[in-house]
């Protein structure tokens, strides 16, 4: 029977799982309103190193954040368990939907749904990143690293190159002479030589979540360079489909390579691709986690995190404005994000029901 702590744990992020809608700034939030401020599983400063320990390495961002905080929580098992109850609803539903669209040439419009959802899900983000800047501002410095962040997201500069200028500029900072420096080096090998189909899915796949960084963007690079132009499993439509399936439902959005799967080799391929592309997030947070703790306990990675801490915040501020742009059209859903914000800062009532209530919001203005 699993301890009180490993079913908390599973509990929360199954649901996370079927509710996190909005990409992984709103994910992020989520998991902040839910284990900081509900439950009390870390504080502020603990979730923001977390959140800042997971750019250092590749993969999803959002659902390597779920496997930290189910370590905290509940040692190995509750970081393998927090992964799994993160990915797998979202991997299901794509899988379902993977089906539908090979059945029926078309999946189901989510228009009327993310509507009411997604002002929700940018009030919850918005409540988030307020209540944060105590922590990630501490010092002034801090304060004007993050503008610099903040404008070169703006330009176009690459997300991963803020983050790792903002870590180095900070971290460089406290350096005196050394003898020696250290590196986190991840041995990556090439796998190949097996024709078979699933075998070579999974090598592929595999490749591509020990090797991304970045935005949902360079995801589709990689899976239109491997799956449209070097094997020519998929076309580029089928691609975008799948990308947009990816995006408007809940969870990590590299449950894309879930419905890849799924168009290259029905339900086995849709397995086969899940486990490949999110084996490898794993493997990194679980070395990460041995870590996390001595980069606060050394002057210069303590600084250098705090720097990465404050480039992190500035490009979820960048996303998220981006974000609003899009989904704040009319006055509906510019109260929904309001009315959110306002039910998160004086009420304790679960996000959860806010996105029900968004939802529900939602598809009553699409039958309208």
């Amino acid at each position: 029977m699993p301890s009180g702590d490993l079913r908390e744990t599973i509990s929360v992020f199954a649901r996370l799982g079927v509710i996190a809608f909005g990409g992984p700034v709103a994910h992020i939030a989520m998991m902040r309103e839910e284990l900081v401020r509900r439950r009390g599983w870390v504080d502020d400063q603990r979730f923001v190193d977390l959140m800042g320990a997971t750019n250092l390495i590749p993969g999803p961002n959002s659902t390597e954040l779920a496997m930290h905080l189910g370590h905290e929580r509940a040692g190995w098992r509750g970081l393998l368990a927090a992964g799994l109850c993160f990915i797998l609803p979202a991997a299901t539903i794509v899988t379902f939907l993977a089906w539908i669209y090979v059945r029926y040439g078309t999946t189901p419009s989510f228009t009327a749904l993310l509507y009411g959802v997604v002002p929700v899900v940018l009030g919850i983000v918005a409540h988030a990143l307020v209540s944060l800047v105590p922590t990630v501002f501490a010092e002034a410095w801090r304060v004007l690293l993050a503008v610099a962040a903040l404008v070169a997201f703006f330009v176009g500069v690459n997300e991963l190159l803020i983050l790792a200028v903002g870590g180095a500029v900070a971290g460089v900072s406290t350096l005196r002479v050394r003898g020696s420096t250290s590196a986190l080096v991840v041995p990556l090998a090439w796998f190949g030589g097996d024709t078979g189909q699933l075998s070579q899915l999974f090598w592929t796949m595999l490749k591509i979540g020990a090797v991304l960084y970045g935005s949902g963007y360079v995801l589709l690079a990689f899976l239109e360079g491997d799956f449209v132009d070097r094997l020519g499993w998929i076309s580029q439509q089928q691609l975008l489909d799948a990308v947009a399936i990816g995006q408007v439902t809940p969870g990590p959005l590299f449950t894309t390579a879930t419905f890849i799967g799924y168009l290259v080799a029905g339900v086995p391929g849709a397995f086969v691709a899940t486990v490949a592309i999110f084996a490898p997030s794993f493997v990194f947070v679980g070395l990460l986690t041995r870590i996390t703790d001595h980069l606060r306990s050394r002057t210069w990675t303590a600084r250098a995190l705090d720097g990465l801490n404050a480039a992190a915040f500035a490009l979820m501020v960048g996303v998220t404005w981006q974000l609003g742009r899009g989904a704040l059209v009319d006055p509906v859903t510019v109260l929904l994000a309001l009315g959110a914000l306002a039910a998160l800062r004086w009420t304790s009532l679960n996000s959860a029901w806010l996105i029900a209530a968004g939802a529900l919001i939602g598809l009553l203005c699409g039958l309208g």
